[in-house]
């Protein structure tokens, strides 16, 4: 069964397509066959420039995705810069584009790296988020953090909401500016947490931490 890891963060513009696109090359390199699929993006206007980054990296890595194109990987392109709910002028989504697109994908992979659409409650129809969206595919969930300040209340929040839905999840920060957040976050991190992981600089170890972990409760 192909193991699917949903990819998320706490708000948007945090590196979620940057770390989707470590993962595909850090899985590739472990030898397993990956498939990646960006569900809906919006901001779409003649091109969708997430899943396009995401296509080429999988033509790059798994020759047996050469047949696919972008819509295979975003299956629902919208054009507003919005939420995925208002940039359909709040009418219904149809999902089922996108569970074709994950069953046609889970054909040619091992693991299927699925990334959101900015952050958890992001809204897809009027009471129903992204979040949601994890469950729908009973995914693993890689919640990704910045580092700047506001971080830990951010990271903090995102943590409750999956564990509120009962997700399985493991964290990590994209973090850039590391001399603010050694002072500024980095001790509350490393006083109640056991272990957290920094993308950059862990991204074998959280390859090896989405394999272990078992997928939604």
């Amino acid at each position: 069964m192909t193991k699917r890891i949903f990819i998320t963060a706490t708000n948007t513009d945090i590196g979620k397509t940057y770390t989707t696109l470590r993962l595909m090359e850090c899985y590739s390199d472990m030898g397993y066959r990956v498939g990646v699929l960006k569900p809906i993006e919006t901001g779409v206007s003649t091109e969708a420039p997430d899943a396009t980054l995401l296509l080429q990296k999988l033509h790059q890595i798994n020759p047996e995705s050469l047949h696919l194109n972008i819509d295979d990987i975003a299956p629902i392109q919208l054009c507003l810069p919005a939420a995925p709910y208002v940039a359909k002028a709040r009418s219904s989504i149809d999902l089922t584009l996108v569970d074709r697109a994950l069953e046609k994908m889970e054909q040619i992979c091992d693991i299927c790296l699925i990334e959101g659409a900015g952050g958890l409650l992001v809204p897809i129809g009027k009471n129903y988020f992204i979040i949601d969206l994890i469950k729908r595919f009973d995914a693993l969930a890689l919640l990704i953090s910045h580092c700047n300040l506001g971080c830990i209340n951010d990271t903090l929040l995102s943590l409750e909401a999956l564990k509120h839905r009962e997700i399985q999840s493991i964290w990590a920060l994209n973090c850039h500016n590391t001399e603010k957040f050694k002072s500024i976050s980095k001790p509350y991190f490393d006083e109640c947490f056991d272990e957290y992981f920094i993308v950059d600089r862990d991204i074998e170890q959280i390859c090896q931490k989405l394999l272990l972990s078992k997928e939604t409760a």
